[in-house]
């Protein structure tokens, strides 16, 4: 644990905030917060926790994942986070927190055998995503076709995000071509200005990143 005092000592405030610094922590957040708020929608989406267009209790969840996060970076882990593969687990009744403990147990104990994983075939998980795209390609039905304003980001960003290897690339471009579609067709009033400041920090994550 020797390395985390070292960091701390080592640590500047200006150095990390200077020109270079705040541009990897706006891409470091910016990646996070749509990666995540793309996978809870998702899986909420699944688990029936969508009503009205609003995902319910997302503030707890987001609340959770930034925990996690931060708790992860601190002790030098990959980044625990929310994982779009959760929607196997969901679809077979896992909707509580005792899903994640009993789960972090299980993998506490099957670390002896992470040598053995290792060695598997990174193909091995292509079954399982394909069973989770089947479960979540079926809310394009939720999708207002006979809306290009709407019906066009949804799309690209289905597009986008296989083809970049990134769910946040995929949310950003949507926000941009809705607020784009939204310019050219005079719906400009009848817009959120949210979407104006998200679509915003989206142009300028494509700049930075």
């Amino acid at each position: 644990m020797s390395y985390l005092f070292d960091a701390v000592e080592g640590f500047s405030t200006g150095k990390v905030l200077s020109g270079g610094g705040f541009t990897v922590i706006f891409t470091l957040f910016f990646i996070d917060f749509f990666d995540t708020a793309g996978t809870l929608t998702s899986v909420a989406n699944v688990s029936g926790k969508v009503k009205g267009n609003k995902v319910e209790d997302i503030d707890k969840a987001m609340l959770g994942d930034s925990v996690g996060t931060v708790a992860g970076a601190f002790l030098g882990t990959t980044t625990v986070t929310s994982y779009v593969e959760s929607g196997a687990g969901v679809k077979a009744g896992g909707r509580t927190g005792m899903t994640s403990l009993v789960i972090g147990i299980l993998f506490l104990l099957c670390l002896g055998f992470a040598p053995l994983a290792t060695s598997l075939p990174k193909e091995i998980d292509g079954a399982a995503l394909v069973y989770v795209a089947v479960l979540f390609v079926r809310n394009i039905t939720d999708i207002e076709w006979d809306d290009i304003a709407e019906s066009a980001p949804a799309v690209l960003a289905m597009i986008a995000m296989p083809f970049t290897y990134s769910i946040s690339n995929g949310i950003a471009l949507a926000f941009v071509s809705y607020a784009l579609i939204k310019i050219f067709t005079g719906k400009f009033n009848e817009t959120s200005p949210a979407i104006w400041i998200v679509a915003a920090l989206s142009v300028v994550s494509f700049i930075v990143g």
